[in-house]
């Protein structure tokens, strides 16, 4: 709840002013638009991040949530600083990036070195939920309780689910591919479960209000009114202009072994929490939308406004219709690969000597030279498989591919009339290949 008397509107919208805000997260999806909006409204801005061995660049400074566990440690990093906004989150715990850590310890850390340093505002981005939740959502709500109960002048936002027209990330990228899907929308379950949609493009105002203002305490963020989550996805496809409202349930049990198994493979854009606050329904108090209104002078838009005020283009069709092609396309490649590689390790030796025989080709010692390009074939298969560094393999496959392509075709230019096309297909493998690397740099 919030603790003091909430600022006009007239006044909330005046009280920013020029200062310093450091941003912590600076890197992720929602940081983007809280930034952009700090910046808006007359603020520098210091990103905070992890600098791994690295110089820092001159927008940032020092935030390792994880190392960083004392007031001391915050001292230098908040050098100058008049306004901290703490984006930081993780949606599962890897090493040392644990709940604890990042949504705790760390923060609260900074927290107390805010107060030490005096005169410092505290914008906390939380989430709306329960704490029975999961772990992600009780240790947000456990840090925003040890926050208020220190003498700082701090606001914490419990945004429901957040979008933007101009990209997606996580859970709501799979929400907009679901929407997008060719013939009929894909729904979890029947798509019932209440929502309160937020764009960040407003959660970001928000914050730039909070980090200048003075307003302190819990504040729900939401749309205006609640909506479904088949209205959520319907919105989706009439504004990516896709013909046709037909939909298609997913039945929940099927949704939840889904979810289960990218729990325990620590992958997925939804996760066991996420899949229990949807169930539950993620809105706001009834009151939330004129409490931000008061408090804040600007309260959130609802989803048809918000994506009326940013036209779909082409582009945003191929994001959300490339969403499930780009997993799809790997899969096929790692097959592709591993047959390959099957074929290299099978094939007789005399079968080889005899494709090479009469060639340049039949002094490159040929039976060694195919086990080993099916070894390697197979390595680079099991590391995309296991998405170790996506790229460098897809651009190690592609220098494969077109070695191959050049010493066979130029050596053994009858390759090229195999009546199968094995060698011509690498005029198709090898645009292939360039797609798949851009779509591994995927949210």
């Amino acid at each position: 709840m919030d603790d003091t008397a909430p600022a006009s509107g007239t006044e909330a919208s005046r009280s920013a002013a020029a200062g310093t805000a450091l941003v912590l997260g600076a890197n992720g999806f929602l940081a983007g638009y809280i930034v952009a909006a700090l910046r808006q409204r007359g603020w520098q801005v210091l990103r905070g991040v992890r600098a791994s061995g690295r110089a820092l660049r001159a927008d940032e400074r020092e935030a390792d949530l994880t190392r960083m566990t004392t007031p001391e440690a915050w001292r230098e990093t908040l050098h100058g600083v008049d306004a901290v906004v703490n984006v930081a989150g993780i949606l599962r715990e890897t090493g040392a990036q644990t709940f604890q850590a990042i949504h705790v310890d760390g923060p609260l850390a900074l927290a107390q070195a805010c107060v030490a340093a005096g005169g410092l505002r505290f914008v906390q981005i939380s989430a709306l939920g329960e704490p029975e939740d999961g772990a992600f959502i009780a240790s947000k709500h456990r840090f925003d309780e040890l926050l208020l109960a220190l003498p700082l002048k701090a606001v914490v936002l419990r945004p429901s689910i957040v979008y933007a027209a101009s990209g997606s990330y996580g859970g709501t990228s799979l929400l907009r591919a679901l929407a997008a899907f060719p013939g009929w929308h894909l729904l979890p379950g029947d798509g019932r479960w209440a929502i309160q949609p937020v764009s960040a493009e407003d959660l970001g105002m928000l914050a730039a209000l909070a980090a200048g203002g003075e307003q302190r305490g819990v504040f729900e963020v939401g749309a205006p009114q609640p909506m479904s989550l088949r209205d959520y996805q319907t919105t989706w496809r009439r504004w990516l202009r896709i013909d046709g409202n037909a939909a298609i349930a997913v039945p929940e049990p099927l949704v939840s072994l889904q979810v289960g198994i990218g729990e325990r493979l620590g992958r997925g854009p939804v996760g066991e929490t996420m899949w229990r606050m949807l169930r539950r329904g993620n809105v706001t108090g009834a009151d939330a939308p004129a409490r931000l209104k008061a408090a804040f002078g600007h309260a959130p838009r609802d989803l048809e406004t918000a994506l009326g005020a940013t036209p779909s283009q082409v582009q945003d069709r191929w994001q959300a219709q490339l969403y499930f092609l780009a997993p799809t396309l790997r899969i096929a490649i790692v097959a592709l690969w591993l047959i390959s590689a099957v074929a290299g390790w099978l094939t007789p030796a005399a079968a080889i000597e005899a494709l090479v025989a009469g060639t340049p080709m039949q002094a490159w010692h040929p039976v060694p030279l195919a086990r080993a390009t099916a070894s390697l074939d197979a390595l680079l298969a099991l590391a995309l498989l296991a998405a170790w560094r996506p790229r460098l393999m897809l651009g190690l496959m592609g220098l494969c591919v077109l070695a191959y392509t050049l010493a066979f075709g130029l050596l053994l230019p009858a390759q090229w009339l195999d009546p199968l096309g094995g060698l011509a297909k690498n005029l198709l493998v090898l645009p292939a290949l360039a797609v798949a690397w851009v779509l591994a740099d995927r949210r």
